[in-house]
């Protein structure tokens, strides 16, 4: 993966070794670590929030979904700012905003409360994901130094994921649900005091002063919003004229939002990039990891402690083998790569993940073996896509437009997370009658919310299997030696932990 250098002088000579600029490392290991922690360590205390706020199953859905949209949404309007104004200075103001935004948790007492805060959580992240690779290549001016740091920085937000869903167990078992989002604030803080110390101040020449799409940006942000809502209302006021209404307004967006990117002379997102065939088979990969991860972490959580009665920390150790998979299957990606190939690995780590949803919405009812298998099959999936599908994407982009598809890869992965988690709540809110966090759980209705379950998994993985499907097609079937054998070395580089370089 080749990166445009800038010409203009540095502050200080580069680093010749990752201990050089470890304080940067760990500043922005923090801000991934926060984007892969947050909405995963929140699940699993669903069931409590519901229950302590009085929450509608609709209204539940978006405590992750309202992060998840505004994150998606913004991304790339906030990855278009800090190229011009700089990646530093916007990333300090995330993550500022993101540490407030988690102090507000304590002062929450209504469900509407909680989902403003969780946008404002949003649109911190938006303003601080972005610019995590931009300033990882700045740091360094030798590509292997630049593909270590990324492993670094990669690898603290797995560990995140991995270990989100047992931390927030436990400590649902001795605390209030609030310390869960509370607890992002140190995080928040320890990721600013180490940027603004490690990282140096954007230069001049190496921020873009091209106007921005603020047209563009709103209607893709309008889209986004109206393509997750419209399925809800569809539930909460079927046949209405707010349900008809909104699928009125987002097709309109939509329409205007192509339109608009394909006339406007500064697109905020040039579609022609998006159509070439890494570009578009790597995020159609990425979705549909994205998806089934998000869908299938939402079932795994209210089969546990609904249909079963497991309390938050036994579902916490319930999950233990996803995070087995995730921190041990490290070392075996890079060899997988190397022998499958790009094009291979990534349709075959994509279908993975959706075959382990396809097992949780046949089998799951059957028996928690295969909510294991399940989540094994999706962290094994996830594991190779992640890099192989993020790498393709970067690949097939401009060297100047890599900061563009660092946000487009994330745009993708969000908005399908906030689709997976509004597919699935708006399905189980439509076959279950009355709140899922409240209610005596006969068999009777046990069976049904397994039913739903199973409904619900059933159409998320359908999606999933699509995405895979336009991946495959859309990737190219031809690659010289040359290139795929540099690519296959990097990713393989990439994937591979170097803990005693740090």
């Amino acid at each position: 993966m080749s990166v445009q250098t800038s010409s203009s002088p540095r502050i200080a000579a580069p680093p010749e070794r990752l201990r050089d600029a470890w304080i940067a490392l760990a500043g922005l290991s923090a801000v991934f670590l926060f984007e892969m922690l947050d909405n995963s360590i929140l699940n699993v205390a669903l069931p409590t929030i519901g229950r302590d706020l009085g929450a509608a199953t609709a209204a539940l859905q978006w405590v992750s979904g309202a992060y998840s949209v505004a994150f998606g949404g913004l991304m790339l309007l906030f990855g278009a700012v800090a190229d011009r104004f700089g990646r530093r200075r916007v990333m300090l103001t995330g993550l500022a905003l993101l540490a407030i935004a988690s102090v507000l948790t304590v002062f929450v007492t209504s469900m509407e409360q909680l989902i403003v805060v969780r946008a404002l959580m949003g649109v911190a992240a938006a303003m601080t994901t972005p610019g995590t690779m931009a300033l990882a290549f700045r740091l360094f001016t030798r590509e292997d130094l630049r593909i270590r740091a990324l492993t670094v920085i990669s690898t603290a937000g797995l560990v995140g994921l991995a270990i989100a869903p047992t931390v927030g167990g436990f400590v649902l078992a001795v605390a209030p649900w609030q310390m869960l989002l509370l607890a992002t604030a140190p995080i928040a803080a320890l990721a600013f005091v180490a940027i603004r110390v490690g990282v140096s101040t954007d230069q001049k020449a190496d921020l873009h002063r091209d106007p921005i799409d603020i047209v563009g940006a709103f209607l893709g942000s309008v889209t986004v919003v109206g393509i997750l809502v419209t399925p809800t209302l569809f539930v909460t006021h079927a046949g209405t004229g707010l349900s008809w209404g909104s699928v009125a307004v987002t097709a309109l967006s939509i329409a205007a939002f192509v339109i608009r990117e394909r006339s406007a002379r500064f697109p905020l997102l040039d579609l022609h990039l998006i159509a070439t065939p890494l570009v578009s088979s790597g995020l159609a990969y990425k979705a549909a990891a994205g998806l089934a991860m998000a869908g299938l972490s939402y079932l795994v959580t209210l089969q546990l402690q609904l249909a079963w009665g497991w309390s938050p920390a036994l579902a916490a150790v319930g999950t233990l083998p996803q995070v087995v998979v995730l921190l041990a299957s490290g070392r075996f990606v890079g060899p997988f790569v190397t022998r499958a190939g790009l094009g291979r690995a990534a349709w075959m780590s994509a279908a993975s993940v959706v075959a382990g949803l396809a097992v949780f919405a046949t089998l799951a009812r059957f028996g928690y073996v295969w909510v294991a298998l399940a989540l094994v099959l999706v962290a094994a999936g996830m594991r190779v896509v992640g890099v192989v599908a993020g790498n393709n994407v970067l690949r097939g982009l401009p060297e100047n437009r890599t900061s563009i598809g660092a946000a487009l890869v994330d745009t993708a992965s969000e908005i399908a997370t906030a689709v997976g988690i509004t597919a699935t709540g708006t399905i189980l809110a439509a076959l279950v009658k009355g709140s899922i966090t409240s209610g005596a759980w006969t068999p009777t209705r046990v069976d049904s919310f397994e039913t739903a379950l199973t409904i619900a998994g059933l159409t998320i993985t359908a999606f999933a299997v699509a995405l895979v499907a336009l991946g495959m097609v859309r990737a190219p079937h031809t690659t010289s030696p040359s290139s795929a054998t540099a690519t296959t070395s990097a990713t393989a580089t990439a994937t591979a932990t170097e803990p005693t370089h740090v």
